[in-house]
């Protein structure tokens, strides 16, 4: 039989890792990016599956959530986690990869492939037929409002930051640490000691910088707890900072003993020219960055590549609307992924947009969406998105969530040491894939 093109809309993670699980089951792919002819506050290029924020996918440890369910991405054959992986920099047991060459790389792949069609053009209404959408955390004001009709309710945003970016030739090596927190993994990240006396001269001076302002109307909207600024961290208490994005934990200073705080630059590229300030995502007026953040030692005549900013994140109220499919409830060949789907983060867009490519090929084909087992951490994430089982009477102002072990069901006879508990969740996630993956 004739199987229709799928319209996948924006070109960021999720929308790439859709349209390229349902090229490789065959089917052809519109896939609609609204830049470069419109642009937004958080992306600088024009390319495919740009990284705004951060350029690290978390921890590769089996027994951390994210690890887990990046092993679980593996036996899925995730395409974008393998590009990501070939593009990855030295960040002990994280996979960070470098975001130039990552997004490069992805969108030569995609306008490669000879299924995938990319129409850089602004979609400002829901598509008809078998569609994807994924247009990410800055979906276009025309296409929200599109949305918010289709969903019948007012759809609901955060706001979310991302963290300068400084060049190497320009800090002081002298003052500098290479070194991993704990002395594990490959010592990717440059580290800032700070001592008690220089961290309260640091806190005062950034809790009182000027800041941009945000438009009149959306002045009481929240920040999303996970990405907050770090003034907006600062201001909770003098020492949020010190057990926060600074804790010193696994370092130790010149003297053998370890400092009052850390500030981590993370490498953004293979070359190790650029870093990033990790835990830095900031709404600081740009020349206010460059005269608090060099107050960090080594960093005094630090040229600033990217400033940091904040942004505004859409997401629908995932759980009165979708299924574990991705499925809209209300419409059976009509999916979503990404950020926009509830789901937060650059993992989870991959995971997203491999399950809703994956289902809208098996829509195509006359086959059911296949749902993923509860026990798996994907299973148990899409499961809570969609508020289903235990999840269907929590609070139903919904926020963004993230990869958690948690999410998943307890443990039946559970070890007493974490780490054990921890191997034990890991070991089963990975048994009930591997069964469901042979009986598919």
């Amino acid at each position: 039989m004739d199987i229709e093109a799928v319209t996948v809309v924006g070109g960021g993670l999720a929308g790439c890792s859709a349209a390229l699980e349902l090229a490789k089951r065959g089917i052809q792919v519109k896939l609609f990016e609204m830049r470069p002819q419109h642009s937004t506050l958080a992306h600088i290029t024009d390319k495919l599956a740009e990284l705004v924020c951060s350029n690290s996918l978390g921890s590769n440890r089996k027994t951390r959530a994210l690890g887990l369910l990046k092993e679980e991405l593996r036996m899925l054959d995730c395409e974008i986690l393998k590009i990501a992986e070939d593009c990855a920099v030295p960040a002990g047991t994280a996979l960070t990869v470098d975001r130039e060459r990552f997004a490069s790389q992805v969108t030569d792949t995609i306008k490669k492939h000879p299924l995938i069609q990319v129409i850089r053009e602004e979609v400002s209404t829901i598509p008809q037929g078998t569609a994807i959408l994924a247009s990410g955390p800055l979906t276009s004001s025309a296409l929200a409002k599109a949305i918010a009709g289709f969903c019948g309710t007012e759809y609901l945003y955060f706001y979310d930051a991302i963290a300068p970016i400084v060049s190497r030739a320009s800090l002081d090596l002298s003052i500098l640490v290479k070194a991993a927190r704990y002395d594990a993994g490959e010592a990717g990240f440059l580290n800032a000691f700070m001592e008690k006396d220089e961290y309260m001269e640091f806190y005062r001076q950034l809790v009182n910088a000027e800041q941009h302002e945000l438009n009149e109307a959306d002045k009481d909207r929240s920040y999303f707890e996970g990405c907050l600024p770090v003034e907006e961290i600062a201001r909770r208490g003098e020492r949020s900072l010190a057990y926060g994005p600074l804790r010193p934990t696994g370092f130790k200073n010149a003297q053998g003993r370890r400092p009052f705080v850390v500030i981590q630059l993370r490498p953004e590229n293979k070359e190790h020219t650029m870093y990033n300030l990790v835990g830095f995502q900031t709404n600081l007026r740009n020349k206010e960055q460059e005269r608090v953040f060099r107050m960090i030692p080594g960093l005094k005549t630090a040229e600033f590549l990217r400033y940091g900013r904040m942004h505004r994140n859409t997401y629908i109220q995932a759980p009165n609307l979708i299924h574990p499919t991705l499925q809209f409830r209300n419409r059976a060949n009509l999916f979503v992924a990404g950020q926009l789907s509830g789901a937060e983060g650059y993992l989870c867009a991959f995971a997203t947009g491999l399950v809703a490519g994956m289902n809208a090929a098996r829509v195509c084909a006359a086959k059911s969406p296949i749902v993923l087992p509860y026990q798996t951490m994907l299973g148990a994430l899409l499961v809570r998105m969609a508020g289903y089982g235990e999840f269907a009477s929590l609070n139903p102002r919904y926020s963004p969530i993230k990869p958690m072990l948690a999410l998943l069901p307890t443990l039946n006879d559970a070890p007493r040491s974490k780490d054990l508990r921890r191997e034990a969740y890991a070991e089963r996630s990975i048994a009930s894939l591997k069964l469901f993956l042979e009986n598919l």
